[in-house]
């Protein structure tokens, strides 16, 4: 087992996002706003941040990033539940997630499709 969910060492990993998001936003005109929060998870409010971009199909891309204690987790919403075909279309998913590295497609809240993934916070480095 890893310490890093320990004070200091999450500390660390915070301000290194907190860095790495701002000079993401200096440099990136993409990027519209960044936004800092907590996970909606009431019982442990873990760090979240809202990285929003302008984007070519859609007009606003959202990426939330979340830390936990022991991994930095990210996902961002790709689309609303299909309409027609779901089986069809949910096969598609999987079989594009065999394909995928460090990121998966999953269905979220009201059914919509997201992207998610998740690293280590160790491997969370300048």
């Amino acid at each position: 087992m890893t310490d890093l969910h320990l004070g200091d060492r999450l500390d660390g990993v915070r301000a290194r996002i907190d860095r790495w998001l701002d000079g993401l936003a200096a440099d990136n005109p993409a990027v519209t706003a960044i936004d800092r929060g907590t996970s909606d998870d009431t019982s442990f409010g873990e760090p979240r941040w809202y990285v929003r971009m302008r984007g070519d199909d859609k007009d606003v891309i959202t990426v939330w990033l979340t830390l936990g204690q022991r991994t930095l987790r990210y996902e961002t919403y790709v689309m609303p539940a299909p309409e027609e075909n779901h089986a069809a279309f949910y096969e598609h998913l999987l079989r594009r997630n065999r394909k995928l590295y460090g990121a998966a497609f999953c269905i979220g809240d009201e059914e919509a499709v997201f992207l998610i993934g998740q690293l280590d916070n160790a491997a969370v480095t300048d």
